[in-house]
């Protein structure tokens, strides 16, 4: 129940994106989601969400080289579609494309700031918040034998401050979803 309801919501804000045909980026796109009748001369390239293609073994590495275990409604979202935007609320989740979505997330987690400010103290990042933060996973908070840890809010301008978001990245994602409906911008059904 909990897998089919993070994959509708998905679904939804994906679908939305599409819709408003917003699906364009001035990078090469993976051929996997690419709209190969677009003419190969316009500087926007389309794209499309697929079906993901994550393994477990795919997951198991990225963990091994953070050194922490993802959550299980994390994994069920990394395996249900690949994309390249995904916005739902305030979050912009970590770019998700088929062939390079491990680069991605690698980048995010041990790039995008100093290690000290975040994987150093057990922090996971895994998607921007607004234009001035980013939401982390909490491997130092309680979780249970599938590692849903709490979801914390990380602002760059105060590096020592966490705000609490979500008890899980499940209670996240109903969350934002609440949020964005709140506003008027989208309504979704959970199913």
């Amino acid at each position: 129940m909990k897998s089919q309801t993070i994959n509708n919501i998905i679904d939804t804000y994906l679908k939305k994106w599409l819709e408003n045909e917003l699906n364009t980026l001035p990078i090469e796109i993976e051929p996997e989601m690419a709209d190969l009748a677009q003419d190969k001369n316009e500087e926007w390239r389309t794209w499309y969400p697929v079906d993901s293609k994550v393994t477990a073994a795919e997951i198991g590495e990225i963990e091994g080289r953070i050194g922490h275990k993802f959550p299980d409604d994390y994994k069920t979202f990394l395996k249900h579609k690949h994309f390249y935007e995904l916005h739902i609320s305030d979050a912009t989740f970590c770019e998700h494309p088929v062939n390079t979505w491990r680069a991605s997330l690698t980048n995010m987690v041990f790039d995008g700031y100093p290690t000290g400010f975040l994987i150093d103290k057990g922090y996971i990042p895994f998607a921007n918040w607004s234009d001035w933060g980013l939401l982390c996973f909490d491997t130092n908070g309680n979780n249970n034998d599938d590692n849903n840890y709490p979801v914390v809010l990380w602002d760059h301008e105060i590096a020592d401050e966490f705000k609490d978001m979500a008890q899980d990245f499940y209670e996240l994602i109903i969350k934002l979803d609440e949020e964005e409906n709140a506003k008027g911008r989208h309504s979704s059904s959970i199913g």
